[in-house]
């Protein structure tokens, strides 16, 4: 019987997003990829950060820097864990191969996070952001509720929901949900 991408996405819905990665189909993937594009200054970023059976070092330098607090330029180290999660994500979204994330927020500096923090409820003071475990993205042509609802069936770490921003927040920190 064959399924359109609906049907393995529902299927892949009712069974749990891990079945499609397991263990063992994930450690022998040949390439993890991630493209992005910045909503606040426009640069983009198609990087491989995995490959040969190992991280590339120049792929990570390249996410991290990156991910940057845009505000600032401060580099952080990222968690690699967040990059898994976003290419399992992007995977279970049943997005395009060829559409990347938008940016919204990656690193944030503590000075940012607290400046952001003075002025919103919706900023934690101890933020994942600043400690490169967290971004806030949308993905072009997937529902914000369908990428939510995605990343909630990871169960990887934290799951905010901003339709109101046009963004949802992923980290690789304790599994809750907003």
């Amino acid at each position: 019987m064959m399924m359109d991408r609906r049907g393995v996405l529902l299927g892949a819905a009712a069974c749990g997003v891990a079945q499609l990665f397991p263990a063992t189909a994930w450690a022998v993937l040949p390439e993890r990829r991630l493209m992005f594009r910045n909503a606040h200054n426009g640069e983009r970023a198609d990087v491989c950060y995995y490959s040969g059976g190992r991280l590339r070092v120049s792929g990570i330098a390249e996410l991290n820097y990156f991910l940057r607090d845009w505000r600032t330029g401060d580099v952080t180290r990222m968690d690699t864990g967040l990059f898994d999660t976003l290419v399992q994500l992007h995977a279970a979204t049943g997005a395009d191969k060829r559409a990347g994330f938008t940016l919204i927020s990656g690193y944030r500096s503590p000075r940012t996070n607290g400046r952001l923090h003075e002025h919103s409820d919706g900023v934690a003071s101890k933020s994942q952001h600043m400690r490169g475990k967290a971004v806030d993205i949308s993905l072009k042509s997937v529902r914000l509720s369908n990428l939510q609802k995605a990343a909630l069936s990871l169960r990887a770490g934290g799951v905010g929901y901003y339709p109101e921003d046009g963004f949802v927040h992923v980290d690789t920190g304790p599994v809750r949900r907003w």
